[in-house]
């Protein structure tokens, strides 16, 4: 029933390999599927791994199969997933159906889209109590440019973005005063600058007479210490900045009040334009005959898989002992090319844990 919903849609029904390797899904997936994937070597050495999910999987396909990755391709697909149990009832191997659309013509609408779809199926199944979650990275994105912190700490935060305590503690760093301890690198910090790192690096290893075995390349060690070097010039970011970052992680409202509450953030030119992609893509919902007044947006919402890039959601089935997760999505353009993509392809996708499903409607 599922998967008729979808191909009907006109997606193209795939099966993906079952084991892969395993240093996308170490790397980007979040530390609940890190943890929980089942990790081996291979013959020659390579960590493989039973695909825990089926999105990179979906996407090795497309990159190995599709004569230009870069044009359009929508796919589905259902099968098993494996991954340790945090729970002694719970299996070890589940099913997965699910949705993949590449490099669409229009980004807001292929959004909407998926999420109807995977509606659609779910109430194709038998599903009619349920709750929708949205969240939207690209609000985060566009509010963090707009501080005018330098893009190094940008990064970093961004890089905690799915670690809220490390995340708020690395904020509060900023904004202090940094500190001037002297430790046993001092001396050599204080003589890189933005032009001399590598040489100075170099020289330093070359007249102790040290050599670099495993880890970072001399490279990325003076990147490292150039940017130890710059925070200790750098002015401290100012209070207001992190209060603001804070104030917009407890944004929770019903999705079509959600700009209101943004519009209080006071972001600036890069916030707005992530706030109108936000409003334009409830108002493709609704011309799809989607009722978003019905669905709750959280600021927070999509810290748990770190390869989403835009738009999330998750859909919780309602039940007498409390909601279960059944369904989610989102965007997530930057992961092929972190699997070798020559360009940058957009991607959109959703997944249906199909087992909790038929639990759920038993």
């Amino acid at each position: 029933t599922i998967m008729a919903v979808f191909e009907r849609a006109g997606f193209d029904h795939i099966a993906p390999d079952i084991i892969q390797p395993a240093d996308i899904f170490l790397e980007r997936s979040g530390e609940d599927i890190r943890t929980r994937t089942f990790v081996f070597t291979g013959p020659s050495g390579e960590e493989m791994c039973l695909r825990p999910d089926l999105t990179v999987p979906a996407c090795r396909y497309h990159l190995s199969h599709a004569a230009k990755p870069d044009t359009e391709a929508r796919y589905c697909y259902c099968g098993p997933a494996f991954r340790f149990s945090d729970e002694a009832l719970s299996p070890q191997e589940f099913t997965q159906a699910g949705l993949e659309w590449f490099a669409s013509a229009d980004a807001v609408a292929a959004e909407a889209r998926i999420l109807k779809l995977t509606i659609a199926a779910l109430e194709a199944a038998g599903l009619t109590k349920f709750r929708v979650t949205l969240g939207d990275l690209g609000l985060f994105a566009g509010l963090l440019d707009d501080t005018g912190m330098p893009a190094r700490w940008r990064r970093r935060l961004q890089h905690h973005f799915w670690r809220p305590s490390a995340f708020r503690d690395l904020l509060e760093s900023f904004c202090a005063e940094r500190s001037r301890s002297r430790t046993s690198i001092s001396g050599l910090i204080d003589r890189l600058d933005p032009t001399n790192g590598l040489a100075v690096v170099e020289a330093e290893l070359e007249a102790r007479e040290l050599a670099l075995v495993g880890g970072r390349d001399v490279a990325e060690i003076a990147q490292r210490l150039g940017e130890k070097s710059a925070d200790r010039r750098e002015t401290p970011l100012g209070r207001d900045k992190a209060r603001q970052l804070n104030a917009y992680f407890t944004i929770a409202t019903e999705a079509t009040g959600a700009d209101a509450a943004l519009a209080e953030i006071a972001g600036g030119e890069r916030f707005a334009r992530a706030r109108d992609y936000f409003a334009r893509r409830i108002f493709e919902m609704e011309e799809l005959g989607l009722n978003p007044r019905r669905f709750q947006f959280a600021a927070s919402f999509g810290r748990d898989l770190e390869y989403y890039t835009g738009f999330t959601f998750q859909i919780e089935a309602e039940t007498s002992q409390g909601r279960v997760a059944v369904a989610g999505g989102g965007r997530y353009d930057n992961l092929l090319s972190d699997m070798g993509a020559p360009v940058k392809i957009s991607a959109v996708g959703s997944a249906i844990h199909t087992d909790r499903l038929h639990a759920v409607l038993a």
